[in-house]
C-alpha cells in the first residue's frame, strides 16, 4: 500500500508510537509502521527497506530507547542513504547518541515534551499537512491506493557466480551495511550478470567512495578465487 510516513521506533516506545500513528492517519495521511503492515511469513528486512524506499518522509519516535537501539539506527541509515527526509520527534529529553547523531545533526527536530502526549502530536499533524501538501496516497479509498508488489524474493543466483562466491559477497556487503545485505544481493541477482557485475549493482548502496572501493576491490578478489 502506497504510504507517506514511514514510521521508526524502538519497542519500549510502542504505545507513543502507535498513539501517533492513530492520529496522523485520522488525518488522511498513509502510514508504514511495523509490526502491523508486514506481511505473513514476509522478508522482515526485505518489507522494511521497500516500506524507506516507498515513503516521503521518516517520522523517528526519538527516545533513550531508540538512541539504544540497532534497529532504529539500521533505518535511519537506510532513509539517509535514500536521501529520505527524517524528522525526529523526541518525546524524551535527551541528545542523539553519536552513531545518531551522525545522521541527525542536520535534521530538523520536533520536541513533544513536557506530557501529555496528545498536544505535540496534534502539533505534528499539522506540520505533517503542511510538508506533504496534500499529495501521494493522502486522502484516497483504501481500494483505490497502488499496491506495492510483495511475495518471495527470488533467491536462485545469477549463472557464473556459484553460491559460495554470492555468500561471501553478501558478507563483505554487510561489513559496510548491516544485516539488510542479504535481501539487497538477492534483489540484485535478479538482474543476471556476473560477480563484477552483481558487484557493480551493488557498490551505490555503500555511502561513501573509498567504501566502494574497498568492496569493489573484495569482491573482485572473490571472483579470481575459483
Amino acid at each position: 500500500m502506497a504510504h507517506d510516513l514511514f514510521v521508526s521506533y524502538s519497542q519500549p516506545d510502542r504505545e507513543a508510537a502507535f498513539a501517533l500513528v492513530q492520529r496522523v492517519e485520522a488525518r488522511g495521511i498513509g502510514v508504514w509502521i511495523a509490526p502491523r503492515d508486514v506481511s505473513p511469513a514476509a522478508d522482515w528486512a526485505a518489507e522494511i527497506i521497500d516500506a524507506i524506499s516507498s515513503a516521503r518522509l521518516m517520522v523517528l519516535v526519538f527516545s533513550g530507547s531508540s538512541n539504544d537501539s540497532g534497529q532504529v539506527r539500521r533505518e535511519v541509515e537506510r532513509a539517509v542513504h535514500k536521501q529520505l527526509p527524517i524528522l525526529p520527534f523526541r518525546i524524551e529529553d535527551v541528545l542523539p547518541s553519536k552513531s545518531l547523531e551522525y545522521f541527525l545533526s542536520a535534521q530538523h527536530w520536533m520536541d513533544a515534551f513536557p506530557p501529555p502526549l496528545g498536544p505535540h502530536i496534534e502539533r505534528l499533524c499539522d506540520y505533517l499537512d503542511t510538508a506533504l501538501g496534500g499529495h501521494g496516497a493522502r486522502g484516497l479509498p483504501t481500494e483505490q491506493r497502488p499496491v506495492q508488489a510483495t511475495g518471495p524474493v527470488d533467491t536462485t543466483h545469477p549463472a557464473g557466480v556459484d553460491a559460495a562466491h554470492l555468500r561471501r559477497l553478501e558478507a563483505e556487503l554487510a561489513k559496510r551495511i548491516g544485516p539488510v545485505a542479504g535481501h539487497l544481493v538477492r534483489r540484485a541477482a535478479q538482474g543476471g550478470g556476473d560477480l563484477d557485475a552483481l558487484a557493480r549493482r551493488l557498490a551505490p548502496e555503500i555511502d561513501g567512495e573509498p567504501e566502494r572501493r574497498i568492496f569493489l576491490e573484495a569482491c573482485w578478489r572473490i571472483g579470481k578465487d575459483k
